[in-house]
């Protein structure tokens, strides 16, 4: 671990996806990481999420038009969690998966999650890096 960091701490999300109905249809668990916790230089060097304006948007859909090109939207709900982490960043046991005996031990964290600072940049890095894009 770097010097003056400390495991972040970690909790589960759980929701109720409903219907139409209103009748609960499955339900949801998320693990995230208490990313407000993180300090600047120890747990995480850069942040970064871009963002797309709003004239580019508008050239992108004018130039379809004009010739009559195809758009595809992809919308990706893990995206997250497809960011490789180039720090070293180590979170504490979840909830129910602590083993006995071993409760002080730390998991070092590969790819992001929810919830950690990092976590935009390294799917941003991902998707700039890719040789094929969709």
């Amino acid at each position: 671990m770097r010097k003056g960091a400390w495991p972040i701490c970690v909790k589960w999300v759980y929701k109720k996806k409903t219907n139409a109905d209103g009748e609960v249809e499955r339900y949801k668990a998320r693990l995230i990481v208490k990313g407000y916790k993180q300090k600047e230089g120890i747990d995480y060097d850069e942040v970064f999420t871009p963002v797309t304006r709003m004239e580019t948007i508008r050239l992108l859909i004018s130039l379809e038009a004009q010739h009559r090109w195809t758009i595809l939207q992809m919308n990706v709900k893990s995206t997250f969690l497809n960011g490789v982490l180039e720090e070293e960043v180590y979170v504490e046991q979840p909830l129910g998966y602590m083993r006995r005996g071993v409760e002080k031990k730390v998991l070092r964290l590969k790819k992001a999650l929810y919830g950690l600072k990092q976590a935009p940049r390294g799917w941003n890095e991902r998707i700039n890096t890719s040789r094929r894009m969709v």
